[in-house]
C-alpha cells in the first residue's frame, strides 16, 4: 500500500478518534463542573439531576433517529453534523444563565453524543478494510476514554484555583469564581469539537453508502482512497454480489415477516437488550457524571475528590487497553463474566462504606418546619451554629454526632409535588444559604406538572403550605473513609473498563443476525440509553432521601442478573464468524 494510501488510513482513524474524544468529553465534563454549578446555580438537586440526565435523554433521542439519518443524509454530513451539534452546544451552556438553557444546551450535547456513538463505529466498519476494523474500534474506544480523563484533568485545574481563591477567605470572590470555573470548563472542550467538524468534511463518504444510492463510480473512488486497486474492485465486487442476494431475499415479503419470529433471530435480539440495560444499570454513566460529588461526601475535600476523579478516569484509561489486548485472546463471555462479578463486589464494598455513616443520619424536620415563614419559605445558612441548634433539638442522636462536620438534605413538597435540596456541609466556608422555595419545586405549567407526577393537582399545589418531610443531617465521614471509597470505585472502574466497558458494543453486534442487526442495535441502544437517562435522573433525589449506600446496593442487584445473563445464558463468540454465531442460535432453537 502507497504511503498517501497508509496517510489518509491513519487521518481516518484519527478524525474516527476525535468522535470518540467528544463522546467521551460528553460523557465525562459535566463531574469536574457539577460541584461549582450546583454552588452557584441555585438549582434544586432534582434540576441538577435533569442537567446532568438531559446529554443521556440527547442521546436516547438521537439514537432513535440516527441510523435512519445515515442512511437518508449519509455518514460523513451527519459526522460533521453531530460535531456542529457540539460545538453549538458549548456557548449555549457557558453563557447560561438559567434553567432551560442549560438543559437545552446539555440537550445538543446528548444529542450529538448519540449521533457519534452510531454513526462514527457504523463509517468505520463500512470505510475500513477488515484487517484495520478491530484497530479502529479499539481507537474509538480507547479516546473515548481518554476524553473522559481529559475532563477530569480540566475539572482537577480549577480544583487548584478554586481553593486558592478560597483561602483569601472572601465568600463573594470565591462564589464569582466557581461561577467562572464551571463556565470555563465547558470552554476548555470546545476546540476538539471543532477538529472533529473540520475533518469530517476532509474524509470520504462511505463506499457502502454511496453504492447502496447508485454511485457506483463514486463508491469505487472512496475505495480507491484507502485500498489498492485490486481490494477496491474485490469488495466492490462483494457489494454487488451482496445487494443481488438482498433482492432475491426480500422478493417475499410475508416470508421475511415469518422468519423473523424465529427464536433463531428473538434469542439473541433479548440477550443483546438486556446485557445493555444490564450494562447501564451497574450505575456507570452516573457513577462516572457524579463522581465528584461521591468523593465529596465520602468524605474528601474539594481538592482530594478531584484528584480521586483524575485517578478513576485514568484507570478507566488504562484497563480499557489492557480489555481491548485481552478481549480476543480471552473472549467476550469470560471478560463479561469476570467484569460484572468484579463490579458487584466493589459496588457492595462502596454501599457498605457509606452505609457506616448514614446509618447515624438524624431527621431534624421540626426544626427545619419552624424556620418556614409567612410565604412557606425557608433560608437556611447551614455552618456549624445551624447544624449545633439542629442537632441540639434532636435528641441524643444528634447530640452523638454534634461534635463532627455533618451534610444536610431537606426532602420537602408543596401539595403532590417534592424536591430536594443540593447537599450543604456544615464546614463548607464558601456555601451558600439553602433556598427553599415554591418555585424550585412546584412545575411552572401543567406540561411538566404531568411529567413530574401525572396524578397531581397543580392548582392546589400553588397554594398548598410547605411541608418538611425530612431533614437528613448525616456525619461526614473521614479522610480515610473517603480514600476507601475511592479505591472501591477505582476497583469498579477497572472491572467495567476491562470487562463491560470493552465487550458489550463488540457483543452486541455480533449476536444480532445480519438480517435483523440495524435494527435491532438501534432497540437494543434505546434501551441503554433510556436505562441510564432515567438513573441519572433519579440519581440524586434518591441519594438525599435513602443516601448512597442504597443507590450503590441497588446497581450490585441490577449487575447479578448481568452477571447470571454473562455466565450461563451468553454464547462464546470469540473467533467465529457472523454465520457460525446464527448457526448456534438455530440449534437452540430446535
Amino acid at each position: 500500500m502507497s504511503n498517501e494510501k497508509a496517510g489518509y488510513n491513519r487521518f481516518l482513524l484519527l478524525v474516527a478518534g476525535l468522535g470518540g474524544l467528544l463522546y467521551g468529553v460528553d460523557v465525562g465534563i459535566i463531574a469536574g463542573a457539577l460541584p461549582y454549578l450546583e454552588a452557584t446555580s441555585g438549582l434544586n438537586a432534582g434540576q441538577l439531576s435533569i442537567v446532568v440526565a438531559a446529554v443521556l435523554l440527547g442521546s436516547v433521542i438521537s439514537t432513535l433517529f440516527a441510523g435512519a439519518l445515515a442512511d437518508w443524509i449519509g455518514r460523513k454530513p451527519l459526522m460533521a453534523l453531530s460535531g456542529l451539534l457540539f460545538v453549538c452546544s458549548i456557548p449555549v451552556i457557558a453563557l447560561s444563565h438559567g434553567y432551560e438553557s442549560l438543559v437545552f444546551g446539555r440537550l445538543l450535547q446528548g444529542v450529538s453524543a448519540g449521533l457519534i456513538g452510531v454513526v462514527v463505529p457504523l463509517y468505520l466498519a463500512e470505510c475500513l478494510a477488515a484487517t484495520s476494523r478491530g484497530k479502529g474500534t479499539g481507537i474509538f474506544q480507547w479516546l473515548l476514554t481518554l476524553g473522559i480523563v481529559t475532563a477530569a484533568v480540566v475539572g482537577m485545574y480549577f480544583s487548584f484555583r478554586v481553593e486558592e481563591v478560597a483561602r483569601l477567605g472572601d465568600a463573594a470572590k470565591l462564589f464569582a469564581f466557581k461561577d467562572t470555573a464551571w463556565r470555563s470548563i465547558f470552554w476548555v472542550s470546545l476546540p476538539p469539537g471543532i477538529l472533529f467538524v473540520i475533518g469530517s468534511f476532509m474524509v470520504s463518504e462511505s463506499p457502502r453508502w454511496l453504492f447502496r444510492r447508485g454511485q457506483r463510480d463514486a463508491a469505487y473512488a472512496a475505495l480507491v482512497r484507502s485500498r489498492t486497486d485490486e481490494q477496491a474492485a474485490v469488495e466492490l465486487a462483494e457489494m454487488e454480489t451482496t445487494a443481488a442476494a438482498e433482492k432475491a431475499q426480500t422478493s417475499s415479503g410475508a416470508q421475511v415477516r415469518e422468519s423473523l419470529l424465529r427464536r433463531k433471530y428473538v434469542i439473541p435480539f433479548v440477550l443483546a437488550c438486556i446485557i445493555l440495560a444490564c450494562n447501564q444499570a451497574t450505575g456507570v454513566n452516573s457513577i462516572i457524571g457524579f463522581n465528584t460529588n461521591i468523593l465529596l461526601q465520602s468524605g474528601l475535600s474539594d481538592v482530594q475528590a478531584h484528584w480521586g476523579y483524575v485517578l478513576f478516569t485514568i484507570v478507566n484509561f488504562l484497563m480499557t487497553i489492557g480489555g481491548v489486548l485481552l478481549v480476543d485472546r480471552k473472549g467476550r463471555k469470560f471478560l463479561l463474566s469476570v467484569g460484572s462479578a468484579g463490579i458487584i463486589v466493589s459496588l457492595i464494598c462502596t454501599g457498605m462504606l457509606f452505609r457506616r455513616t448514614e446509618s447515624l443520619r438524624v431527621d431534624s424536620r421540626d426544626g427545619v418546619q419552624a424556620m418556614a415563614d409567612a410565604s412557606q419559605k425557608v433560608t437556611l445558612l447551614y455552618d456549624t451554629k445551624a447544624a449545633n441548634d439542629l442537632l441540639a433539638a434532636s435528641g441524643d442522636a444528634g447530640k452523638a454526632i454534634g461534635s463532627r462536620p455533618t451534610s444536610l438534605v431537606v426532602i420537602y413538597s408543596y401539595g403532590d409535588f417534592r424536591a430536594a435540596t443540593k447537599v450543604a456541609r456544615s464546614d463548607d466556608q464558601g456555601a451558600q444559604p439553602i433556598e427553599i422555595t415554591r418555585e424550585s419545586c412546584v412545575p411552572v405549567n401543567k406540561v411538566v406538572a404531568f411529567f413530574s407526577n401525572p396524578f397531581s393537582n397543580l392548582e392546589a399545589a400553588r397554594t398548598a403550605p410547605l411541608k418538611i418531610d425530612a431533614a437528613l443531617i448525616t456525619p461526614v465521614p473521614s479522610t480515610h473513609n473517603g480514600w476507601l471509597v475511592a479505591i472501591s470505585l477505582f476497583v469498579f472502574m477497572a472491572f467495567f473498563a476491562v470487562g463491560p466497558g470493552v465487550c458489550v458494543w463488540l457483543a452486541l453486534s455480533e449476536l444480532m443476525p445480519t438480517r435483523i442487526r440495524s435494527n435491532g442495535m438501534s432497540i437494543a441502544l434505546l434501551i441503554n440509553q433510556a436505562v441510564s437517562t432515567g438513573i441519572a435522573a433519579m440519581f440524586l433525589p434518591t441519594v438525599g432521601k435513602y443516601g448512597y449506600s442504597t443507590m450503590f446496593f441497588g446497581f450490585a442487584a441490577c449487575t447479578v442478573l448481568y452477571f447470571i445473563t454473562a455466565a450461563v445464558f451468553l454464547p462464546e463468540t470469540k473467533g467465529k464468524t457472523l454465520e457460525e454465531i446464527e448457526a448456534h442460535f438455530e440449534g437452540a432453537g430446535r
